[in-house]
């Protein structure tokens, strides 16, 4: 990845990160990545953060487990794409998508599980699977206000607004430089 060229500008910045990927970064992952936006973004800058809220387990799991088969299309699409960019060989029939939410790290696990024992080249290496062995996909961490405003404050910024959908499931928060002394 490159880095960000030198912004010309004396005026106040304003940082944007829409949508909720900043909940597929681990906690650290996310605290480097606020303290580097902090940064850039000076004194008395300001960020506009989208999070996917925290809520019932049961809608979590249904969300990320879809009757229509969006969700297990989407995480298998990554092993379509390595057969293509990677000259891999997975039979996709041949792995499942699995999703939980674990409740004590507030985040959802999404992994592809081998439905045999196999082996699949990637690259021209070899690799071997046993039945039910998984391969990690993708965290999605939600967040509880609490959670929300000790993440921005380990990255250097105050929460000094809040917009939610009518039911809560997201948030929109305008964070502020906590200035360095």
């Amino acid at each position: 990845m490159g880095k960000v060229p030198p912004i010309e500008s004396s005026g106040r910045r304003l940082g944007f990160f829409p949508g909720s990927t900043i909940g597929n970064l681990t906690p650290p992952e996310a605290t480097a990545f606020l303290r580097h936006a902090r940064q850039l973004l000076g004194d008395d800058g300001a960020l506009v953060l989208g999070v996917d809220l925290r809520k019932n387990p049961q809608r979590l799991h249904d969300a990320y487990n879809d009757s229509s088969g969006v969700t297990a299309a989407f995480t298998l699409n990554l092993l379509r794409r390595m057969n293509r960019e990677l000259q891999a060989n997975f039979d996709l029939a041949a792995f499942a998508h699995e999703a939980f939410y674990d409740e004590a790290e507030g985040r959802i696990e999404i992994y592809v599980r081998s439905l045999h024992e196999q082996s699949v080249s990637i690259a021209g290496q070899r690799f071997d699977f046993a039945k039910s062995e998984r391969i990690h996909t993708e965290y999605s961490y939600k967040y509880d206000a609490a959670a929300l405003r000790a993440l921005a404050e380990a990255g250097g910024f105050r929460m000094t607004e809040t917009w939610t959908d009518p039911e809560r499931l997201f948030a929109v928060v305008y964070l502020e430089s906590i200035p360095q002394k």
